[in-house]
């Protein structure tokens, strides 16, 4: 039996459900959201997670907000001249097909001018734009993060929750 895009992508999305990841739009499966816990009185905290694109158009993240920052950039590391450097970005590829891995030291959201301090436990709201024109709002974990290189953070942790507009 051949199944249509569509039909695909909806068996997926049932799948993917199932197993703890949140596909969003039908357009991006997004897995192992968090924010930062950061101590009282920090200015910044950032967002990491998994976007994978199932779909056959390349997609990019180019935009973000929550209620939580003030201002909400895309960043990202880079070694420039032997010093780790952190830039805005544009954007953020999602290749057709490909995951983009949003973790500490790569590609990740910064949250500046913070309303709250979050803590671990809370959920936090964050929208992503896409260049396709779709929002996608998420529900996202605060959890401590491991700094660079350090262990990698439990898996079995709470998941982002979404929703599309």
């Amino acid at each position: 039996m051949r199944l249509s895009r569509a039909s695909t992508v909806s068996l997926a999305s049932l799948a993917l459900g199932l197993t703890g990841q949140v596909v969003l739009a039908q357009s991006l499966i997004v897995d192992e959201a968090r924010v930062r816990a950061v101590p009282p009185g920090s200015p910044a905290t950032a967002a990491f997670m998994e976007l994978t694109n199932p779909g056959e158009v390349d997609l990019a993240v180019v935009g973000a907000s929550s209620p939580l920052a003030g201002t909400l950039e895309l960043h990202r590391h880079a070694m420039e001249e032997g010093v780790m450097q952190m830039r805005r970005v544009a954007a953020i590829p999602v290749p057709a097909g490909e995951t983009t891995r949003l973790a500490p030291g790569g590609w990740h959201l910064m949250m500046f001018e913070l309303t709250t301090t979050p803590a671990e436990g809370e959920n936090v709201e964050l929208t992503l734009s896409l260049d396709n024109g779709e929002r996608l709002t998420l529900q996202v974990p605060v959890r401590r993060v491991q700094p660079m290189g350090m262990q990698e953070e439990d898996k079995h942790s709470p998941r982002a929750e979404a929703t599309s507009r």
